[in-house]
């Protein structure tokens, strides 16, 4: 296994309140793309690591914002480009079509979900044993995929998500503890779709929670998604009561 962290170029040291986050940029191996990886140097004690998946917009200012904000809490992250080569949509058609274009090659994404999740535990501040992945939108399917896999994660969190599968995880398999955040009000995960998942992970025997938010539409934790809904048309807004719980059931995981 290569030392990707080896490869580490530092970019940036900020200051959020009295904790100071850096912030380092990654080549994955093969010629996968780059993820940036997130610590504070205040953190004493090695604790949760969180791997940050991308929404299908691509590996933008959210995602990375998203990792920040972990890291000023004192949890070291990593935000992992899972099109690679820094692939952003400015429209939901270019979106698109990266997302089919990633999930078409399953064996790449692995391979950087991998890279993250191997550079994440090489970290003093991360206990090997306390890995969590969190995806929104595309990355929120990421994710659970890999929970599906039986991936060697002590949870992943699912923020307006896909939830359907057409590889229903086995039972016994899940080791991870699973949480979904969905918008009661979102057409791309219809009620039907939840319902299947609440069945799935049932049969599966696997540890879930899913938080259901009414008035909640696609890409609720996104304060852009409403100002791209109105753009294209499409059912994106802005939730903050969905967003501010969900985050907060989130962060309550990791201090289980």
């Amino acid at each position: 296994m290569k030392n990707y962290l080896a490869a580490a170029v530092l970019l940036l040291i900020s200051f959020a309140g009295h904790s100071a986050v850096t912030e380092q940029t990654l080549s994955m191996p093969d010629g996968l793309g780059q993820m940036v990886i997130y610590s504070n140097s205040d953190t004493k004690s090695a604790g949760p690591g969180v791997i940050v998946v991308h929404e299908w917009w691509g590996f933008n200012d959210y995602a990375r914002s998203r990792a920040r904000q972990l890291a000023e809490l004192g949890y070291s992250t990593v935000a992992v480009d899972m099109y690679g080569h820094g692939k952003v949509a400015e429209h939901p058609d270019n979106a698109k079509a990266f997302m089919q274009q990633a999930l078409e090659d399953s064996d790449k994404m692995q391979a950087r979900f991998d890279a993250a999740k191997t550079a994440l535990a090489k970290l003093p501040s991360v206990d090997p044993a306390r890995l969590y992945a969190i995806g929104y939108c595309f990355g929120g399917a990421v994710v659970l995929n890999q929970a599906r896999k039986g991936a060697d994660l002590a949870g992943v969190a699912s923020f307006h998500g896909m939830l359907s599968t057409q590889m229903p995880a086995k039972k016994g398999q899940v080791k991870a503890h699973i949480l979904v955040a969905t918008g009661g009000s979102d057409p791309f995960v219809p009620s039907q779709q939840v319902s299947d998942f609440t069945l799935e992970m049932a049969n599966a025997g696997a540890r879930f929670d899913v938080l259901n938010y009414p008035d909640a539409k696609h890409s609720f934790t996104d304060k852009q998604a409403t100002e791209n809904g109105k753009k294209f048309g499409m059912p994106f807004e802005y939730n903050r009561q969905a967003d501010e719980h969900s985050w907060n059931a989130f962060l309550a995981m990791l201090q289980q």
